[in-house]
């Protein structure tokens, strides 16, 4: 067996699993259409009346809850329940999708 051989197959070896680790440890971000669009059906299974307007911000920002830090999107949601327009906020995290919290919008509660 030659030694060169031996030592670039190693060395290969080494560096190809240490790029496989690399890529499959990263955390990926879930699409900000795809936190929306699970947002406004955990919304719909807990509030009554159709939801008439939805946004979201399409850029993850850093958020900290009880000293733990996460990477967010925010959002918010518009219905209208008997003549009256509610609005509420989101916070989902960015790398699962999860509802981290949700607020009545302080604009709609000035009114």
């Amino acid at each position: 067996m030659n030694w060169k051989s031996f030592v670039v197959g190693a060395a290969v070896g080494i560096l190809g699993g240490f790029a496989a680790h690399e890529i499959f440890s990263k955390k990926s971000k879930v699409s900000p259409e795809k936190v929306l669009e699970n947002v406004k059906k955990q919304f719909n299974q807990s509030q009554s009346g159709p939801i008439s307007g939805s946004w979201i911000h399409m850029t993850a920002e850093p958020y900290e809850k009880h000293n733990i830090r996460y990477q967010v999107y925010n959002g918010g949601i518009s219905r209208t329940i008997d003549g009256v327009n509610e609005q509420y906020e989101f916070t989902a995290d960015a790398t699962t999708g999860t509802v981290i919290d949700i607020r009545r919008s302080p604009d709609d509660l000035a009114s």
